[in-house]
């Protein structure tokens, strides 16, 4: 199938749900006939960006290489969805710019809901000084200021989330809706 490349960047917190998105975004697409490519920040920690800490530097270099990746995709022709933390906003700014074809997506819950989400302890353990730097807590997350689709996992279902960005696909011709 031909088709344009796009990187669909999934950003909030921890618990906020870029991963349930991603994937159900993913089994429409594939249902779809598209072909994707899932960029997930846990797994992307483990392989591609194993070594790197949790400073602002080493988050940036991490955001960096995944964006380098996505953009290889998205120039051949592959829908990439990026479910990552991505706490900065200049980071984001800067892969945005070199991939071109790009749609961010604000994953947002208000803190007490992604701490409910939790189901492996990570807010519990920062909140008591056994993980540092953690986005939310004692790191800032720098909220999108434009995104191209806000999901409020608070307020709306997971096929909500995944319609809006299904609109957002159709509108800006990245899919079709004969799909």
């Amino acid at each position: 199938m031909k088709q344009q490349g796009v990187t669909i960047w999934l950003t909030g917190l921890s618990g906020a749900g870029k991963t349930t998105i991603t994937h159900a975004l993913e089994k429409r697409l594939l249902a779809g006939g598209y072909s994707i490519e899932v960029l997930d920040g846990d797994v992307v920690r483990t392989n591609l960006t194993k070594g790197l800490g949790f400073s602002k530097e080493d988050r940036d270099e991490n955001i960096r290489r995944i964006g380098f990746v996505a953009n290889l995709l998205t120039r051949h022709g592959v829908i990439v969805l990026v479910s990552a933390i991505s706490p900065y906003r200049e980071i984001r700014e800067e892969v945005r710019g070199k991939i071109g074809h790009f749609i961010e997506v604000f994953v947002n819950a208000p803190l007490s809901v992604c701490e409910e989400r939790d189901v492996k302890g990570l807010y519990q353990r920062a909140r008591k000084g056994e993980i540092k730097g953690f986005t939310g807590i004692d790191d800032p997350y720098e909220a999108p200021l434009n995104p191209e689709v806000e999901c409020r996992t608070d307020l709306e279902d997971l096929e909500e989330s995944v319609e809006k960005i299904w609109r957002k696909l159709l509108e800006a011709g990245y899919i079709n809706a004969a799909n």
